[in-house]
């Protein structure tokens, strides 16, 4: 049973998961959640662990190119709305959706601000992604013995070179440690 309000450290997309799933056995029809977070900062794989913990059927992907994307429960439960707010402009734009947010559990992604008027409270699950930590391991790819592929770019006469790695960006995405707050809050 996950505290609220907690903080909580995740150290691999993994753990992430897991609190999704935790998250999830905790939630019934009518509760609501707002996800806010840097791109990447796993968002969706927190939101994967909590359509599992709740038992709906999946795939759960990211939202992007649809508002939402409702997944039916396989137990009987409530629903798994999961909404990407990223595109919308207010409340009023989101309550156009015509969310069923009485009898589905409702997942919003980039929804902060948006909910006056939407619901009396909700849970705020806001995601930190260290920053630096991509320097770091820029750092590491750089002093590694691993093969890597110089890539030029060019613009305007200037021409500045990059190091590039195809795992430096997937090895910092995924190992760097975020910080999950989870805050209940009423309107």
């Amino acid at each position: 049973m996950i505290e609220v309000p907690s903080t909580i450290v995740c150290e691999t997309p993994d753990d992430m998961h897991e609190l999704g799933l935790e998250v999830g056995r905790m939630l019934h029809a009518g509760d609501l959640l707002v996800l806010t977070g840097p791109l990447g900062a796993g968002k969706t794989t927190l939101t994967r662990g909590i359509g599992e913990g709740l038992g709906v059927r999946g795939p759960i992907t990211s939202p992007t190119f649809v508002l939402a994307r409702t997944h039916p429960n396989l137990a009987g439960g409530a629903p798994l709305v999961h909404v990407d707010a990223y595109r919308l402009s207010d409340a009023r734009e989101l309550d156009d959706l015509d969310i069923d947010f009485e009898r589905s559990v409702v997942v919003v992604e980039w929804g902060r601000g948006m909910l006056a008027g939407i619901a009396p409270s909700w849970l705020e699950i806001e995601i930190e992604r260290p920053t630096g930590a991509t320097a770091a391991a820029l750092t590491d790819v750089v002093e590694s013995d691993t093969p890597k592929t110089v890539a030029d770019s060019t613009s305007d006469g200037d021409r500045t070179w990059h190091l590039t790695s195809a795992d430096a960006d997937a090895d910092a995405d995924a190992d760097e440690p975020r910080v999950v707050r989870i805050a209940r809050v009423a309107e």
